[in-house]
């Protein structure tokens, strides 16, 4: 098993930025897609970005393309999301999450929460406009 704990959150004005962060231990080895999804509330947790196993191919929700950048340094056990330009609807809790399955691909469009298997707890994100 794999334990995800992320980091970087917090209150930020609409324009600012913030780097998450996504601590991986234990069975890291078996980790292939990580992503990163959010959820506000009274809403469904949705897709913010994904990343492949050797930290090459990525793919980003439409709402958070061009601002938001999805990296991983596999030495480091480390996801990190770079957010950019904030906006208030940014504002939500922030996951991450892991996939075992060395098939899902990566760039087949907005990934699903069912395609992965363990997840952080969570941090908030909260952009005041």
């Amino acid at each position: 098993q794999v334990q995800l704990v992320e980091s970087g959150g917090g209150l930020v004005q609409a324009g600012g930025s913030l780097r998450l962060s996504c601590a991986t231990s234990g069975r890291t080895f078996s980790i292939y897609t990580m992503g990163w999804f959010r959820q506000a509330p009274g809403e469904e947790r949705e897709f913010v970005a994904a990343i492949d196993r050797n930290g090459i191919i990525t793919n980003y929700a439409d709402s958070v393309k061009g601002r938001f950048t999805i990296s991983r340094d596999n030495a480091k056990n480390t996801m990190y999301l770079q957010m950019n330009s904030l906006k208030s609807e940014d504002t939500a809790v922030y996951y991450c999450a892991g996939s075992y399955d060395p098939l899902l691909r990566v760039a087949r469009g907005p990934l699903r929460v069912t395609d992965f298997s363990s997840w952080g707890q969570g941090t908030q994100v909260t952009v005041s406009s």
